[in-house]
């Protein structure tokens, strides 16, 4: 038995709801990351705090937050609607603003890591050079921060994937829309087609795998830099 149309869309969504997500992740997470590594600031504990709040909460939580506030009654439901762009939930882009906010420790604290195991130096000799702060974001920071931005595409992207309580609650099940390979395999299960489910959950373990020994190479690397990005 091979995997149906169903199935191939199902996919195919959750690939382009991953992309779009790390994407996004990495133009908010790189910035955020830089001043969470830098600052001195009295609101580094909350801002941190919050950030690391989806790794300790129940994705459920999240899903029936985010649904109030995104919903018709919600301050971003509101907004939206008064911008023309109608309701966020049930919708495509709807499961990408739940999939940022899920997914963002997994970008922010890797990236925070190796900017952090940079030091202050390469910037100040930098500085010393009459970089501005624009050239040393671009010719020191990020070049030097390449592994961990590395590492944490990689982990946006696969939580993304994974992702099955959040999605859930926010995009409920629509066909071709929201309905991601969790989902699908949910269903699967639900209507007692084992062998579909079978090989469908075999895509995902591939995949899985995929990962696992792509952050195994980038450790090794990292080793044999001796340079610490990791989560």
């Amino acid at each position: 038995m091979m995997l149906t149309d169903d199935d191939l869309a199902a996919i195919w969504l959750t690939l382009r709801l991953a992309t779009t997500v790390t994407i996004l992740l990495l133009i908010i997470g790189t910035p955020l990351a830089l001043w969470l590594a830098n600052t001195r600031s009295l609101a580094k504990g909350p801002v941190s705090a919050l950030v690391a709040l989806p790794l300790v909460l129940p994705p459920t939580v999240i899903g029936f937050y985010l649904l109030m506030f995104m919903g018709p009654s919600g301050p971003i439901g509101q907004l939206t609607e008064t911008l023309g762009l109608g309701t966020l939930p049930f919708t495509f882009w709807g499961l990408v603003v739940a999939s940022v906010i899920y997914s963002l420790p997994f970008v922010v604290q890797p990236i925070r890591n190796a900017i952090e195991a940079q030091g202050a130096r390469p910037s100040e000799v930098a500085a010393t050079l009459r970089a501005s702060l624009w050239d040393r974001f671009w010719s020191v920071t990020l070049p030097l921060a390449k592994p961990g931005i590395l590492t944490a595409s990689v982990l946006g992207f696969a939580h993304t994937v994974g992702e099955f309580g959040v999605v859930l609650m926010i995009g409920g099940n629509i066909p071709g829309e929201t309905r991601v390979v969790s989902v699908q395999i949910y269903d699967h299960v639900e209507a007692l087609e084992y062998a579909q489910a079978h090989w469908l959950s075999a895509v995902m373990v591939g995949f899985s795998f995929v990962v696992l020994l792509a952050l195994y190479l980038l450790q090794q690397r990292k080793s044999a830099l001796g340079t610490p990005y990791g989560i």
